[in-house]
């Protein structure tokens, strides 16, 4: 039975991908488990809970043991009123587990996975038909649908009045009959086509039955940064996916978003809208329940009482080690793979177990097939690119597995856990790094869960710390590393570009990587880099000088007449009411003065025309720019690449000249070759 979408309305609804599209309808009780410490104390609530509802005595098991409670046949308002009613003594456990998902996980039944498979393999079958849809426009300010794009392979342009391209597309999707739909901007399109097709009388519709589920829009807080998701109409019996707002899917592709619905029991349409966090919470959520144990509604572990020494030792995050920024000759970077994820397993951290070590974790029980399946499609993307967006969503669940242990709404997590986790890792980054310098390397820098060495036989580092740490561990190998340098004249933490041994450069931290850099200085130091990475030593780059000086004053002298388009910044709005004066609160003004609402979290952008002033133009109304300004941007570029050469053509003394009043130190020691 190959599921294609799953959904709850008074009983379950699945759609079936067979020679046809079926759609079965079961009969399903939800219900959520209650606990309560004194029940006595509650029994009037417990028998309104029994006549009206249900409920019935029970045992259920919870990941710290078996707990004797209640079953109570109701949802998330009934269960959040008996919160209330005990002042919040209740422990209640399945209240917000997904009804359709928790029907699969008792079942042991997931979507998009066929019951001869298992939802772990890495080959698999996609037997669905696809439509790509593209409106041209820009659908923040775009109150009408001018034409569509349609290809099933074939591209087909849809025109007329608007009446007729809406009912066009409505009988192409009926005849195409797609299980697929991928939608540039469809989460904000859909909301204007649906009203459009009302608004026309048109009996036209691109769900499989006319219904549509909605997922609200919301601004979140993650990794330190505010995010947004936009309110999105969800078809019925089809999937819907955003190419444009789904990170999953850029990152994985329309397989990655199934293997996401395989692990974790939700349709391919929630996978694609969800973040990697959400997306491993709701696997260890059918990993619970598929195993018999109730998922806890609100977080209850206590942290326990600790004394300052403990915390100074324990609670200090991962360790870093400052590099001597310059350029490094020959060079290699070990890379542990997925490696908190990999103690939470060699280590069974979980929090059941901080307290009972003997204990078999939950946490690193379920992990552990998740880590063996990244470890698989990371070595099959090295001979086969296929595998790179199963490898890219494992990586970002398995990366933000450690993160969800700390956070205080995650269901199984327990911040000893976490910093149990950060505790180990600190030790084996400075474990490796004994071990390095005990074997004659030279340790350039190291990261967390990565270090950079210079020295030999590289091998045999990798296997000793293998051995000694039982993680596996990934070695890249430089031609030549750049550490760029911070203000203070030491070397930046997480900024450095270098040439890799296959002739490929690899970049971290630098303009051309930052979301908010405007194209066109992202393309100057991308033609920089493609001169340099023709360089395989010292002597080469030392050559290629000339030729790198030319493309910066190219892009100098071609500024005034670039396209503005290339001009753009790309900044997301942490709120939207700024108090200084800044290009973000301009840009929201623009924003507003044409009619286009901002919420936290959304990325917009703006080109600079007066930078004194702080005057912006949204990107479709800009038609000049703040050539200074830009100017300014692209200098910043160039000294990213200009530090490399000026210390490789040992111009040492000159550039610190030239960085003079900006902070940077000339105590450090520069080039570094072997």
């Amino acid at each position: 039975m190959w599921i294609l979408d799953a959904r709850y309305r008074g009983e379950i609804e699945l759609w079936v991908k067979g020679r046809n599209m079926t759609r079965i309808r079961e009969k399903y009780r939800p219900c959520f488990y209650l606990h309560l410490p004194d029940p006595h104390a509650h029994i009037g609530m417990l028998d309104a809970l029994s006549s009206k509802y249900g409920a019935e005595e029970c045992d259920f098991k919870t990941i710290h043991g078996l707990l004797n409670g209640y079953r109570v046949y109701a949802g998330r308002e009934v269960a959040e009123a008996i919160e209330k009613q005990s002042h919040f003594t209740a422990k209640l456990y399945n209240v917000d587990v997904r009804t359709e998902q928790r029907f699969m996980a008792e079942k042991k039944i997931v979507p998009c996975c066929s019951e001869f498979e298992s939802r772990f393999d890495t080959d698999f079958e996609i037997p669905l038909s696809t439509l790509e849809i593209k409106i041209p426009g820009n659908p923040c300010i775009d109150k009408d649908v001018p034409s569509i794009v349609i290809s099933d392979g074939c591209e087909k342009r849809l025109e007329g009045s608007e009446r007729c391209v809406l009912k066009d597309l409505s009988d192409q999707v009926e005849a195409y009959d797609p299980d697929v739909i991928l939608f540039k901007n469809a989460d904000f399109w859909m909301h204007l086509i649906l009203k459009k097709i009302r608004d026309y009388c048109l009996d036209a519709t691109l769900s499989r039955t006319g219904f549509f589920s909605k997922l609200e829009e919301k601004s979140y807080w993650s990794y330190g940064k505010v995010n947004y998701r936009a309110g999105a109409l969800i078809p019925e019996g089809r999937i819907l996916i955003d190419t444009e707002a789904s990170f999953n899917y850029k990152k994985g592709g329309l397989k990655g978003i199934l293997l996401a619905s395989r692990l974790t029991g939700l349709s391919p349409n929630l996978t694609s809208r969800f973040t990697p966090g959400t997306l491993v919470s709701s696997y260890e959520n059918y990993e619970a329940v598929a195993r018999g144990i109730a998922v806890p509604f609100r977080k209850s572990d206590p942290e326990r009482l600790r004394g300052f020494a403990e915390l100074r030792a324990k609670d200090r995050g991962g360790m870093m080690f400052q590099p001597k920024p310059g350029v490094h000759e020959r060079t290699y970077q070990l890379d542990f793979t997925s490696m908190y994820p990999s103690i939470i397993v060699k280590h069974n951290l979980s929090p059941e177990t901080i307290a009972n070590p003997d204990l078999k974790g939950f946490l690193s029980e379920v992990l552990a097939p998740l880590l063996e399946l990244r470890i698989r499609t990371k070595n099959l993307k090295k001979s086969d690119p296929e595998y790179s967006g199963l490898d890219m969503i494992l990586k970002w669940m398995l990366i933000t597995c450690f993160g969800y242990t700390g956070y205080r709404n995650a269901k199984f997590g327990n911040i000893e856990v976490h910093e149990r986790i950060t505790f180990i890792a600190r030790d084996i980054l400075l474990s490796m790094k004994d071990i390095a310098e005990e074997m004659g390397f030279e340790v350039l820098h190291g990261i967390v869960d990565c270090v950079w060495v210079r020295g030999e036989p590289i091998m045999k580092l990798k296997e000793t710390v293998e051995n000694r740490t039982g993680l596996l561990i990934e070695v890249e190998a430089y031609d030549w590393l750049v550490f760029l340098p911070m203000v203070d004249g030491g070397g930046a933490y997480n900024r450095y570009y270098g040439r890799l041994s296959d002739g490929s450069i690899k970049t971290r931290g630098m303009m051309m990587n930052r979301g908010n850099t405007p194209a066109y200085i992202v393309r100057m130091q991308s033609d920089m880099l493609d001169i340099m990475k023709e360089a395989q030593s010292f002597e080469r780059l030392k050559q290629s000088r000339d030729k790198i000086e030319e493309v910066h004053q190219k892009y100098l002298r071609e500024l005034r007449c670039a396209d503005v388009k290339e001009l753009v910044i790309n900044s997301r709005i942490s709120n939207t009411d700024y108090q200084k004066n800044c290009p973000q609160r301009s840009a929201l003004d623009a924003y507003r003065r044409q009619g286009v609402e901002i919420e936290p979290g959304m990325v917009i952008g703006f080109v600079i025309r007066d930078a004194k002033r702080w005057i912006v133009d949204t990107e479709w109304e800009a038609r000049e720019f703040d050539v200074r300004y830009y100017s300014e941007l692209l200098e910043k570029a160039w000294k990213e690449i200009a530090f490399a050469l000026d210390f490789i053509n040992k111009k040492k003394d000159a550039y610190i000249s030239r960085l003079s009043g900006r902070g940077y130190s000339s105590q450090r020691p520069f080039l570094e070759s072997a």
